[in-house]
């Protein structure tokens, strides 16, 4: 295998920067660049030296030696000045001796490929950078730490022993006693049943702690769209006066419920008429919309308390979009009665009444239940296997109850194997791992 290079660190300036390099020519590139090979997994002072012999920085050396590194090979660390042109040097030198400049995310590749962590614990990586709140990288640390896996794991040596059973079972056809009969058999698919809701139910926490949800105000000029994006975020993110159609683009902020992600879209008024601009504004809401998890169609009370703009509007929202009614500007007016069944709450975006309803309200349409110790990362991969070898697992159990037939029982058990190998890597196609990688920062 080749030997990669590439700056750890941001890009632009700092006090520190960081150049890794990880393959077979690290100890030869570490002796030519410092002088010497430096004292294994210790930090040494050094200077860093061009082909000429000259200085190109000083700092810290600390070289890893194979296997005892986080790729698995003879990796170099080298911490110098963070200016973009002492790293593109250094970087520069590395590759005048033969190495490469790194593909994102291909030092964690690496590791997986070595066997020094599961591909769920190098996503959670992945994670543990991009994470937006404290709840998040507590998170993401339990699944770098194995924990995510260690349930997975978990599952599959539930249903290894459920296929053994069964196999067994077929392998011996002439036994009196009808293994495929046996009360002990089903009471064990009953059993993994309920491991797998237990994992499932960790997961799709995980997910929601990562991704969030996506919801959009929409609703007509001045109900107070703005306003409620700025009681939501704590803080002024929209330009919020009297005139109608102040909000003519998708205005996009970021916020944290109780550790959930919630990515919130403030969106142009609907109306009829309004110049060129304010349209290709109301035509982003409605693309932002049918994009979206939730709409919130925000309604002013004081102008409209039977919620007439809804009715109104009803046909150019999405149908397969979950609506939520908020009358806003409670503390000018109370809303009429309004009848449906569609979730409804009432609020002032200037005094924040109401508020702490409406994300109780975001947090249950999630399903979302707060963060606790056993809180995992996970992506909507891990669920769409976790999903498919439920699947399998319960499509065996009816083979078994209405067939009796082994192999197909033992064909479905096999499938529900292979997608919880998925998640850690055991069984990956090479298109999926060049997927997960891609979305990694170089360097990392």
């Amino acid at each position: 295998m080749d030997t990669i290079v590439a700056v750890a660190t941001p890009p632009g300036r700092g006090g520190v920067g960081i150049v890794r390099a990880s393959g077979p020519k690290v100890p030869e590139l570490a002796a030519t660049l410092l002088g010497e090979l430096p004292r294994p997994r210790h930090a040494t002072h050094a200077r860093f030296l061009d082909a000429r012999g000259e200085p190109i920085d000083e700092g810290l050396a600390l070289f890893f030696p194979a296997p005892h590194s986080y790729t698995g090979e003879h990796v170099l660390e080298l911490h110098g000045h963070g200016g973009p042109l002492v790293m593109e040097a250094l970087v520069g030198r590395a590759v005048e001796f033969g190495a490469r400049r790194a593909q994102p995310g291909e030092f964690t590749q690496r590791a997986f490929l070595n066997d020094k962590l599961d591909l769920a614990q190098a996503e959670a990586i992945a994670d543990l950078i991009d994470a937006g709140s404290r709840e998040a990288v507590r998170a993401a640390m339990r699944s770098l730490q194995g924990e995510f896996s260690a349930m997975v794991r978990g599952l599959t040596e539930a249903v290894i022993e459920l296929r053994t059973y069964v196999e067994a079972a077929i392998d011996f056809p002439e036994e009196e006693i009808d293994f495929l009969a046996d009360r002990e058999l089903a009471e064990r698919f009953h059993r993994v049943r309920g491991h797998f809701e237990g994992v499932l139910t960790s997961a799709r926490q995980g997910r929601l702690l990562r991704e969030g949800m996506t919801v959009v105000l929409a609703g007509r000029p001045n109900a107070g769209k703005s306003s409620l994006l700025n009681r939501l975020a704590g803080y002024e993110a929209a330009i919020v006066t009297r005139i109608p159609g102040t909000t003519r683009d998708v205005l996009r902020e970021r916020i944290s419920i109780d550790g959930m992600p919630l990515h919130v879209l403030d969106t142009a008024g609907l109306r009829a008429g309004g110049d060129l601009v304010e349209e290709e504004g109301m035509r982003r809401a409605q693309a932002e919309m049918q994009r979206a998890d939730r709409v919130l169609f925000v309604i002013d009370t004081h102008a409209d308390p039977s919620g007439a703009a809804f009715s109104a509007e009803r046909g150019r929202l999405p149908v397969d979009v979950p609506v939520t009614l908020v009358f806003n500007k409670c503390d000018l007016a109370a809303p009429l009665p309004v009848a449906g069944h569609r979730p409804c709450f009432v609020l002032s975006a200037y005094t924040g009444a109401g508020l702490d309803q409406l994300r109780a309200h975001l947090k249950e349409c999630m399903g979302y239940q707060g963060v606790d110790g056993g809180t995992i990362s996970a992506r909507r991969r891990h669920l769409e296997a976790l999903m498919r070898a439920q699947q399998h697992t319960a499509d065996a159990a009816a083979q078994l109850t209405e067939r009796r037939a082994g192999e197909l029982v033992a064909e479905e058990l096999r499938a529900a194997q292979q997608a919880l190998n998925e998640i850690t890597g055991e069984f990956t196609s090479d298109d999926l791992l060049g997927r997960i990688f891609a979305g990694f920062c170089i360097g990392k």
